[in-house]
């Protein structure tokens, strides 16, 4: 069987990180859904830099609207959108047939909100209505000041992916988010049973900023050289496996069964960023030891295209819990502060969306005005 299909019977979700025009008008997407069993997709700024400022595909679009007198703000909403609503059309049959567990698509709000919750609030809601379809998450991210707008948004019914989460403490903070959410909806009168979020876990940069240190310690030599050996590559597997039992805490609890007696689903667990970054490791080294029930994997196309080549799906996420654990110990003792870390990493997560956000700007800002040049007949 295909290994990704297999991944969906053991109740795991594959979700793809990547969006493009063309995959919804060549039927790409449609046979990625029939043949692998594709729930669904992610989008951010950096996937949306890339499709249009790398392929031709939007080349006639931005002509339309630079006829249009669009401004490059207007010109991002407008495509992106479109490309999310297709996508989002395509996965409705899947959305249906699982009674609204997975068929989704997810868009963000501008990165630039990071810190404005007042901002995030206001722009989640706009989208939400702008793209008008029921399979829709919106993407907010994990900060601090996202933390308050996720409560609100999904009060008031509107789906929320949690962006850019990298530490424990944290999620603790997002699922208190949601619940509180689902809790003040109730309070008002709303339904919770339609209701729909993902906390998503970002991993492989977790490793990309640990490995280094482990590394220096393993190179200085010393008592803690076999420590640093022994969890290199380990950190980002840990922190899900825990992430994993800290959901099933929350969600096994009383808090939770009241709300679920109502028709409230959990907030899933996504695990994001699965594409391997160091060469030494396995191209599925974030798949394979994160196969558990409830669960969602969001993977870019090669991922994608690699676990349906050689992928071996088992239940394993709840595997070596102990292990993840003591990595946790062991990190202190090494001088290395996983709050700090993981601090760093949204810090540079909210950065790394910024930056290519602004790319794109300048990208539809230059071609906007080409097409604007040809169409006048300049």
């Amino acid at each position: 069987m295909n290994p990704l299909r297999k991944l969906s019977e053991l109740g795991q979700s594959i979700w793809l990180d990547f969006i493009r025009r063309d995959l919804m008008t060549s039927g790409k997407l449609e046979k990625l859904v029939r043949e692998d069993s594709l729930r669904g997709m992610t989008s951010n700024p950096k996937i949306f830099d890339e499709a249009i400022s790398e392929s031709d595909h939007y080349m006639e679009p931005i002509r339309r609207l630079a006829e249009k007198g669009c401004s490059t703000e207007e010109a991002y909403e407008r495509l992106t959108v479109q490309d999310v609503q297709m996508a989002a059309d395509v996965f409705r049959s899947v959305y249906d047939e699982t009674k609204g567990h997975d068929g989704y698509v997810s868009y963000e709000v501008s990165p630039h909100l990071a810190h404005d919750t007042e901002g995030t609030v206001d722009e989640a809601r706009r989208l939400w209505k702008t793209l008008d379809r029921p399979n829709i998450f919106i993407k907010v991210p994990a900060t601090l000041e996202g933390l308050p707008a996720i409560r609100r948004l999904i009060s008031e019914g509107i789906n929320v992916n949690v962006t850019l989460l990298f530490g424990l403490p944290r999620y603790r903070k997002v699922a208190d988010a949601y619940l509180s959410g689902l809790e003040d909806r109730l309070k008002k009168g709303g339904s919770v049973t339609n209701v729909a979020s993902v906390a998503s876990f970002f991993l492989s940069r977790i490793d990309v900023l640990v490995d280094p240190m482990l590394e220096k310690i393993m190179k200085e030599g010393g008592s803690h050289a076999p420590l640093a050996k022994e969890f290199r590559g380990e950190t980002a597997i840990a922190s899900a496996k825990l992430a994993y039992q800290i959901y099933k805490q929350i969600y096994g609890d009383k808090r939770f069964g009241k709300l679920s007696d109502r028709g409230a689903r959990p907030q899933r667990l996504l695990w994001a960023s699965t594409s391997t970054k160091n060469p030494d490791y396995s191209d599925v080294k974030y798949v394979e030891p994160l196969i558990g029930p409830n669960t969602v994997n969001t993977v870019p196309m090669n991922t994608l295209d690699a676990y349906r080549d050689h992928g071996d799906p088992k239940m394993r996420l709840e595997d070596e819990v102990q292990k993840a654990r003591r990595a946790f110990d062991v990190l202190p003792k090494l001088e290395i502060d996983i709050d700090e870390v993981t601090q760093q990493l949204e810090d540079e997560g909210v950065e790394k969306f910024n930056k290519p956000y602004d790319d794109l700007m300048k990208t539809l800002r230059t071609e906007l005005g080409k097409a604007g040049t040809v169409a006048s007949g300049i």
